[in-house]
């Protein structure tokens, strides 16, 4: 390659870097394309050398979606190099990407709402990720309707999702005519209000668009509070973060909403007439060796594995903030008795601590959270402890003491409020490594009870049928992924939204 050919070709990769609407084009392409070989591999029964006709039918689906994808991202990469905003023709394809919703592709439905919109405001992609997961949530919680028997509150929860639906898609639409830098206005509380009520149903995307609306509304008279508004704009910029907070929304509300939708006695009553069934319309991820559906078994193991791996770092974050903050704002002594105590219980792997704790005490939830809680209080203790030792040589601090502020009152009002920002980037990292601590728990029989369904114990369950009914292993594992990987992504946004170095 000549050197000018070399030039240019660097030149291209960095004009298409600097678009985000590329960049995002090409990560769902890829995505799409990746999603359309699995099913294709999938569509084809190589034990009866038959091909599935349903599986056939979506990869042919996808296969379509994937093509299109393909096309609005070259029509992308040509309007990028051309120097020129994307054209108003691109973007209209945006409302017919939109439709891969219908093939339950995420991926594409968040970059066909990014497309259809310019300048996108944070309280746009709050009501985009909130309309997504509400029609997610009812679409999984209507594929109740081909089993057997459905919960008895099963039609006024439909009912209710659907209303929670309709009334999110009117609050995005109205949300999609705010422009950077618009002023609110009162009447923005007869839209927050209702919608931060909305979150009973778990969508956690309608609390932060109705705390933003607020924001918004005291800003006004409170300049402080830009401050946080920037924050969540770093974050919604960030296309991983946003897919990240996307699934773990998701599901948090299915597992809320399964109160309402899904029947408890399908996921633990054994059936023995449908023993190791394949997935089907009425059980969407087959059954397992006792007749028990897997899907709605996935549905409640979530809140199992979402409890005990939040419940395990909000222990551990409050206890060990606040002896890293005591340890760091003293000093001398009582650093010294603090941290060498805890130097002793970090000594001790965190996984054997957990194992002695429930070999001790006996395996059941309450336990467990304690055990992986317990481990984790040095690391956190030891953040919380070298933020406070940075914070509390500031002026303010200073000037809190010459003022005769209590220490306590330096500490919890001024010290410990600037020092959570590490500590916060460091929860989320560590949920997701507490929810693989608690399957791999649950895997050796040391965590939550065995009937009770939780992702660990599901996993445990297919690995004995790996190479006859390979799906039972495969969709608990494919589940803890996912959570894992969405609380590192949202970590890493975090941390990059509340650098002040980051633009």
């Amino acid at each position: 390659m000549t050197p000018n050919k070399e030039l240019e070709k660097t030149t291209k990769n960095l004009t298409l870097n600097k678009s985000s609407e590329y960049k995002q084009a090409s990560f769902t392409t890829i995505i799409s394309l990746l999603l359309t070989l699995v099913l294709a591999v999938n569509s084809f029964d190589y034990t009866a050398q038959i091909v599935k006709p349903a599986m056939s039918a979506v990869t042919i689906a996808y296969a379509v979606f994937a093509a299109l994808q393909l096309g609005v991202t070259r029509r992308i990469r040509r309007d990028v190099l051309a120097g020129q905003a994307l054209r108003r023709s691109t973007r209209r394809f945006g409302w017919v990407l939109l439709a891969g919703g219908l093939i339950a592709n995420f991926f594409m439905v968040s970059f066909a709402f990014n497309l259809i919109k310019t300048k996108k405001t944070a309280e746009y992609v709050f009501a985009v990720y909130m309309v997504m997961v509400q029609l997610f949530v009812v679409a999984v919680s209507a594929l109740n309707l081909f089993k057997p028997y459905v919960a008895d509150l099963f039609p006024l929860g439909m009912l209710l999702l659907l209303a929670v639906a309709v009334f999110h898609i009117i609050v995005l639409a109205l949300t999609a005519r705010f422009v950077e830098g618009y002023t609110a206005n009162r009447r923005l509380l007869w839209i927050a209000v209702p919608l931060i009520l909305t979150t009973a149903t778990g969508n956690l995307f309608a609390l932060l668009l109705g705390i933003s609306l607020l924001l918004k509304i005291r800003s006004q008279t409170q300049p402080g509070i830009s401050q946080w508004n920037l924050i969540w704009t770093k974050i919604t910029r960030n296309t991983t973060a946003m897919l990240g907070m996307f699934f773990i929304v998701f599901v948090f509300a299915i597992s809320v909403s399964s109160y309402l939708t899904f029947d408890y006695d399908l996921a633990i009553a054994n059936n023995f007439a449908v023993l190791l069934q394949p997935p089907s319309l009425a059980y969407p991820l087959g059954t397992d060796d006792f007749g028990r559906d897997m899907f709605s078994r996935i549905v409640f193991g979530a809140r199992i594995s979402l409890i005990v791996g939040v419940l395990s770092t909000a222990i551990p974050f409050v206890l060990g903030g606040l002896l890293g903050a005591l340890s760091g704002y003293y000093g001398q002594k009582t650093d010294n008795v603090i941290m060498r105590l805890l130097d002793v219980l970090y000594a001790i792997p965190g996984i054997l601590l957990a194992i002695a704790i429930i070999a001790a005490f006996g395996a059941n939830t309450v336990n467990l959270i304690i055990a992986l809680s317990v481990g984790a209080i040095p690391t956190y203790a030891r953040t919380m402890r070298a933020n406070v030792l940075l914070v509390s040589n500031l002026e303010y601090v200073d000037s809190a003491r010459a003022l005769g502020s209590s220490d306590m009152g330096i500490i919890f009002k001024h010290i410990v409020p600037n020092s959570l920002a590490p500590m916060i980037v460091k929860a989320t990292l560590t949920i997701g490594g507490a929810v693989i601590a608690t399957s791999s728990l649950s895997y050796l029989g040391l965590g939550v009870e065995p009937h009770i369904p939780e992702w660990g114990n599901i996993l445990k369950i297919g690995s004995t049928y790996l190479e006859s009914h390979s799906y039972l292993a495969i969709f608990p594992g494919l589940a803890i992924i996912a959570l894992v990987l969405s609380f590192n992504f949202l970590g890493d946004g975090l941390r990059d939204a509340l650098d002040p170095k980051m633009d």
